[in-house]
């Protein structure tokens, strides 16, 4: 029986932070950072985080031939999640109405997480032959002036694992486990501390990495110059062509980290770069993935003839082509909440969610379920067991039907400076959905000018109000210009 992986996807956010202006607002201070101020990172917008991100990577890795339902387990890993008590990988299967008898489990302690994660999904396929759903995301914050705020990077990707149509097999994988401490971050603290870079390189990454590396491969029964892409993602420059050598792999195997146009996604990163390798790569072909965090985890796949079949529904390189230059630092920080602006009396208003209503309404609001009439035919959000339509008042007609993979038209819109919001102005309209429905929607995304009457859009699952009172986020649907997938890139070249 082949398992491997059947799909992947990812996610960039549309923003790419320019690192010149990081290092220009904080020349002041820091000028030592001048050597770092070369190209782009992924900047997450305002009401954007690690499981919205989640949401999006998965998204693109399951396309409409694919049965949501049919999956057994759905894991999300990540080293700041939302929530530190609720099921985050709730939300992320709530979003993409997936069955409510799946396996959720949120995944964090390590960036290495998400590799030991997919061996255990691996060991399900084997066990049960069940399908499963790996996503990473990443949406961590940093210190200003900090060589992190330039290296790192938003980001999520996903992967699916199972025993049909499997694209790429997984032929071994193997853990190096060790408390070797590279950084760390405590409950309740933000902002990770980190060791000095030669310890990290030299006693971490040259002496702990190969043990994980050569054991798979020994596993596999791969001779490390068969390698064909390397994948070892690391902020430390040329990191992974010295582990590549000295694991005998040949250094035009290593494959690049993305550095310039999108930065480190942490414990996504890996499983990005793999997207990016799985859109290339022939039947055959052998990889390598490995990353480094509390020692090691290696994982070595070979490619199947099926990998013709499969394609995410953007992929990553239409992402990386199409970036949004963003060169206020300030909007930087302040969307990473560490910069507090002035909202006035009007932002001064209780959000507080009313959690039983929410329950309620879970299907609705998470996966932006509508009721469709099965006498009319009309759509109506949000549901309701009384048809809304004009002269035909039937009870219990409707049927759910999904608007959060529609695309609609912009009927009419307007663009407000008066309340109080994150990313003003607050653009928001009527959207007539292809297919029915007719849904007062917020725009995401966007700029002034970016939205007109006939524009079409496509709904992105985001964050919708942050309740800071009592520590808590609501989500809903937002809808983002189609546009922004064909448009050339606007991030400068390097």
């Amino acid at each position: 029986m082949t398992i491997g992986i059947t799909g992947y996807g990812v996610y960039i956010p549309h923003l790419r932070l320019s690192r010149k202006a990081v290092v220009d607002a904080n020349a002041w201070f820091a000028p030592n950072l001048k050597g770092k101020g070369r190209g782009h990172r992924s900047m997450a917008n305002w009401d954007e985080d690690a499981i919205t991100m989640a949401v999006a990577a998965a998204r693109d890795a399951l396309p409409e031939s694919v049965d949501r339902q049919a999956f057994a387990k759905v894991m999300l890993a990540s080293e700041n999640l939302p929530f530190a008590e609720r099921l985050n990988a709730g939300i992320l299967a709530g979003a993409l109405g997936l069955a409510d008898d799946v396996v959720a489990n949120d995944l964090g302690g390590a960036q290495s997480i998400a590799l030991s994660s997919l061996a255990q999904a691996v060991s399900a396929a084997k066990a049960d032959a069940e399908a499963s759903l790996l996503v990473a995301a990443s949406h961590r914050r940093t210190r200003a002036a900090s060589a992190q705020e330039l290296d790192y990077a938003d980001g999520a990707a996903a992967i699916t694992v199972g025993t049909e149509n499997v694209l790429a097999e997984v032929l071994a994988s193997a853990s190096h486990t060790v408390d070797f401490v590279d950084h760390f971050r405590l409950q309740g603290e933000e902002i990770d501390y980190h060791w000095e870079e030669r310890w990290v390189r030299d006693e971490g990454i040259a002496k702990l990495g190969p043990k994980s590396v050569n054991a798979a491969l020994e596993k596999a029964g791969i001779n490390a110059a068969d390698v064909n892409y390397f994948i070892f993602p690391s902020v430390f420059k040329k990191a992974d062509a010295q582990l590549a050598k000295r694991c005998g792999i040949n250094d035009a195997a290593v494959v690049d980290n993305f550095s310039a146009e999108l930065g480190d996604c942490g414990t996504a990163q890996g499983l990005i770069m793999l997207a990016g390798v799985l859109e290339s790569a022939q039947p055959g072909q052998i990889i390598v993935l490995s990353q480094f965090g509390s020692g090691c985890n290696t994982v070595v796949l070979r490619v199947t003839d099926a990998i013709s079949g499969f394609k995410p529904v953007r992929g990553l390189a239409a992402q990386l082509a199409n970036g949004k230059e963003e060169t206020s630092y300030t909007r930087f920080l302040a969307y990473k909440g560490q910069l507090k602006l002035e909202r006035g009396m009007r932002g001064e208003q209780d959000k507080k969610t009313a959690l039983s209503t929410s329950y309620r309404h879970h299907k609705s609001l998470l996966g932006f379920i509508a009721g469709r009439c099965k006498e009319s035919g009309d759509v109506h959000f949000p549901p309701s067991r009384i048809s809304y339509t004009s002269g035909s008042h039937v009870q219990d007609t409707q049927e759910p039907y999904s608007l959060a993979d529609k695309r609609g038209k912009v009927l009419s819109w307007s663009a407000e400076y008066l309340s109080s919001y994150m990313a003003p102005p607050h653009q928001y309209g009527q959207v007539d959905f292809i297919g029915g429905g007719r849904v007062l929607m917020e725009f995401t995304d966007v700029a002034p000018g970016d939205i007109d009457n006939g524009f079409e859009v496509e709904m992105v699952f985001r964050v919708k109000d942050i309740d800071e009172l009592r520590g808590y986020k609501r989500y809903f649907w937002k809808a983002k210009p189609v546009s922004y997938n064909n448009a050339d890139s606007s991030a400068a070249a390097e």
